[in-house]
């Protein structure tokens, strides 16, 4: 019968301690370049936004209209119109030339965010849920408008999860990083 010393116990436990600490290390993943430089482009429309078209002399064209799951915006005259990944001047184009087609002479159409899609933030905040995106947040609003940080959680950094030209990457950022509409911000829980 083998018996284990104080020692050996006490070794073990410290081994098991740095083990588990060395496995949570390995799922760092700093944010790519590509996460970064997302902040700096121009804004692309995506599902959850709602966009006010305005088609000048055109009262009944002129109204807010959402973009659905798939998309999509449900435009008159002309049906669906993807909006997806385009930029505002590309949605605009667009429309202008759907209406060009057997509709209007020279549409003359502008578009802004009435409101943008949601954030999200979860983790180690007071309150866990989905957020309305203010164009120049930054994590560190996200965190306040959740109900600020659990005494438990870690207030150096947080991780995002970003939908980058139709990838989903996540990565690990400063609190005075700025946020993007649709991220999802996930405060975690401190070691010590």
């Amino acid at each position: 019968m083998v018996t284990v010393g104080k020692r050996q116990r006490l070794s073990i436990a410290l081994f098991l301690a740095a083990s588990a600490l060395l496995a949570s290390c390995s799922s760092y993943r700093p944010a790519p370049k590509a996460f970064h430089e997302a902040t700096i482009q121009p804004y692309r429309v995506d599902s959850g936004d709602r966009l006010r078209v305005t088609v000048f002399d055109q009262k009944d064209l002129t109204n807010t209209y959402s973009v659905d799951q798939a998309g999509y915006v449900a435009f008159p005259l002309i049906g669906s119109v993807a909006a997806r990944g385009r930029t505002i001047q590309e949605l605009e184009g667009q429309i202008a030339t759907q209406l060009q087609k057997g509709f209007l002479r020279n549409p003359d159409v502008s578009i802004e965010v009435d409101r943008y899609r949601s954030i999200f933030v979860m983790g180690e905040v007071g309150q866990p849920g989905q957020y309305t995106y203010v164009p120049g947040m930054t994590v560190q609003n996200a965190i306040a408008l959740a109900g600020g940080y659990t005494p438990r959680a870690l207030q150096a950094n947080a991780d995002v999860t970003r939908k980058i030209n139709g990838e989903i990457l996540t990565g690990r950022v400063l609190i005075s990083n700025p946020v993007l509409a649709g991220d999802t911000i996930y405060v975690r829980e401190r070691l010590f």
